[in-house]
């Protein structure tokens, strides 16, 4: 996900694309977007702010078949109804369901399941129930079926799954990842079950928490936001009397501080520089080119 969406970082890793089906190991909106960007014409990238080496990446990808596996039931994924509701919307691209595996996980979730779980039932349901087979490209979810092998030596060739049905073997190139999220450690701060030990987002004195971090990979991008906000009304509400009326950039005198104001040129630079290419925005991919936008 770094890779095409311009994390500096992640410029440069080493991404196959010249086998013809990759697997995407995971349950959750990050597997599924990944799964979705493998299984996609790369042409519907053109209009969007993807990162310029990732569509080129694409296009000239072998990709075909994507699965898209989890080692539980469709009641358990952790998918988010608005993303599987657009996966239909996919205009290369058949995206495939068990239509019997969608039902059995509506018995198992009970006749009043949790609202988020239903939604989820209902949209994984309507795709099942009108599968598309006319396109070269593939996206196929495989549920209970949970990895005990890769095979291969020098290359991937394939992953060995247990499933309530025996052992299948999904014959693939490229094998990706999403199956959690544990936060970095940094020294004397607590951690537990990969988040950091927080009360509403207070860890200790001085010291908060928000995001991932704080609650574990749950939600979208609006759900971090809202948290933030919240988080900082808790630490406005924790001030007395302010330790210095100057601004934080003072405070931090051996680090190139980007502001609100410099972020602003960066994102101005980056809408103009999309304008001529019909995008909302052509992202920079070097720390030296955005600090340059930013007239650092």
């Amino acid at each position: 996900m770094p890779w095409y969406n311009a994390h500096p970082d992640f410029v440069g890793v080493d991404t196959p694309l010249d086998a013809d089906t990759a697997v995407v190991i995971g349950a959750g909106n990050v597997a599924m977007d990944v799964a979705r960007m493998l299984a996609l014409e790369p042409s519907e990238l053109d209009p969007t702010d993807t990162a310029d080496h990732a569509i080129d990446a694409l296009k000239k990808s072998n990709i075909r078949k994507v699965f898209i596996s989890a080692r539980r039931g469709p009641e358990h994924a952790a998918f988010t109804s608005p993303e599987l509701r657009d996966l239909p919307k996919l205009e290369h691209t058949n995206v495939i369901m068990n239509k019997a595996d969608i039902e059995a996980a509506i018995v198992r979730a009970g006749a009043e399941p949790e609202k988020d779980v239903k939604s989820n039932l209902d949209a994984m349901l309507l795709i099942a129930e009108n599968p598309k087979s006319e396109h070269e490209r593939t996206m196929e979810f495989l549920f209970q079926h949970t990895p005990k092998e890769i095979l291969g030596s020098d290359r991937v060739e394939g992953v060995v799954y247990s499933t309530p049905n025996g052992d299948v073997t999904i014959k693939c190139g490229l094998v990706i990842t999403a199956i959690g999220y544990q936060a970095q450690g940094i020294d004397g701060v607590p951690y537990e079950n990969g988040k950091v030990v927080n009360t509403d987002g207070r860890v200790d004195e001085n010291l908060y928490v928000v995001g991932w971090a704080k609650r574990g990979p749950s939600g979208v991008i609006g759900t971090n936001k809202s948290d933030a906000a919240a988080v900082i009304e808790l630490l406005v509400s924790d001030l007395t009397a302010p330790k210095n009326t100057g601004d934080i950039a003072e405070l931090l005198t051996h680090q190139i501080v980007v502001t609100q104001e410099l972020w602003q040129r960066i994102n101005e630079a980056e809408v103009a520089a999309g304008e001529s290419h019909g995008k909302p925005r052509k992202k920079s991919v070097s720390r030296v080119e955005l600090l340059q936008h930013a007239g650092l």
